[in-house]
């Protein structure tokens, strides 16, 4: 449990993932969601999810972002947005865009959708098809940022960068730029889940991973005020791991299709751990007293070398998920740290499957 001066000082969430659906016409390897894939018949009604809007709202909630799965399935979407508007809630959308039209967009913004993020799989069309396993994804989703921006709505174009598309950072820019793009999140891959058992096939060399920071250090100070990109070194090639979501239980919690809350959208990969639904409690009482949110929370939990480490305040232990992945043991030092046990192995095993060959891809289904 976090200690007691964590708990006094305990601030509320500002945002809150909504994952609606597990259901996706695309199959990335490197998708986010468990292995597990929850049924339509276990997903949150409409009134349910409104209902959990509206307790974010009451909690201190600002922002929700609409995710999957592939959150236009859901034939409710618009009441959902709507509900988030009527809680005062700032709306993403986060789509693979090939099930949205003009039609539905308008849909939604009437509901008052407030932004929307498309995620690419590539700057090409034959990557990003092979990527996705779905032929013709590529040009419907630029097809459909056009629409967006058309709109009115502001855009945030999302790519996830591993060993086959890395090479084309430039392009990857270019592309969030010809699109008109707000924002762009070139996002490492994160292994766990769908990406772990994929990562020989998706691991990037070092030398990949350098050049991608130099450009896109470039390229942030030319198109400074033009287009804001979100970068952030993968974990294999770190020194030090990042902050999980800004701490465990911190700012940040996500709601699963069948209504688990949990204090990060992977912490469902940490089995043995207990995760409350909240068709059974408030969001309040979750976040305030439920053990899974305080099993990390602040420092207390920590074990060495991170208990008496300068920088524990800086990062609180990395990411319980990989360390969970790569040592099987949630309290470990996340093996992105120097100072872990295991940096030396992980860095090992990147290179190793850096090196390896073409892609052969175990699609999400």
């Amino acid at each position: 449990m976090a200690d007691g001066s964590a708990a006094s000082a305990l601030r509320p969430p500002i945002a809150m993932l909504a994952e609606l659906t597990h259901r996706c016409p695309l199959q990335c390897p490197y998708c986010s969601n468990p292995l597990d894939l929850q049924r339509r018949s276990e997903e949150l009604s409409t009134e349910e999810w409104c209902n959990v809007i509206r307790q974010a709202a009451a909690l201190g909630v600002m922002q929700i972002h609409l995710s999957g799965g592939e959150p236009t399935a859901r034939p409710d979407l618009a009441e959902i947005v709507a509900a988030a508007q009527a809680a005062g809630l700032y709306s993403n959308l986060i789509t693979s865009g090939v099930m949205l039209d003009e039609a539905k967009l308008a849909t939604l913004k009437a509901a008052g959708l407030d932004h929307v993020q498309i995620s690419f799989q590539d700057s090409r069309a034959a990557g990003g098809d092979l990527i996705g396993n779905f032929k013709g994804g590529h040009e419907k989703k630029l097809a459909v940022s056009k629409l967006v921006r058309e709109a009115g709505l502001p855009l945030t174009v999302n790519v996830v960068v591993h060993r086959q598309n890395l090479d084309r950072i430039e392009e990857i820019i270019d592309l969030a730029l010809a699109l008109d793009a707000h924002r762009l999140e070139v996002a490492h891959v994160q292994y766990y889940g769908w990406a772990l058992t994929n990562r020989a096939s998706l691991m990037p060399s070092r030398a990949q991973v350098d050049h991608a920071t130099e450009v896109v250090e470039a390229a942030r100070k030319e198109y400074r005020g033009r287009l804001a990109i979100d970068y952030v070194v993968p974990d294999y090639y770190a020194r030090y791991p990042k902050k999980c979501m800004d701490g465990w239980g911190s700012q940040y919690f996500a709601v699963t299709p069948r209504g688990r809350m949990l204090p990060c959208h992977a912490a469902e990969t940490i089995t043995g751990l207990e995760f409350p639904s909240v068709r059974e409690g408030s969001l309040a009482e979750i976040w305030a007293s439920a053990e899974i949110f305080n099993r990390f929370r602040g420092t207390d939990w920590m074990a060495e070398p991170c208990r008496s480490c300068e920088h524990r305040e800086r990062d609180l232990g990395g990411c319980r998920c990989q360390a969970f992945a790569l040592t099987g043991d949630a309290t470990a030092t996340d093996p992105a740290c120097s100072l872990s046990p295991h940096h030396a192995v992980m860095l090992a095993t990147a290179q190793a499957e850096a090196d390896s060959g073409d892609p052969d891809y175990i699609y999400r289904r």
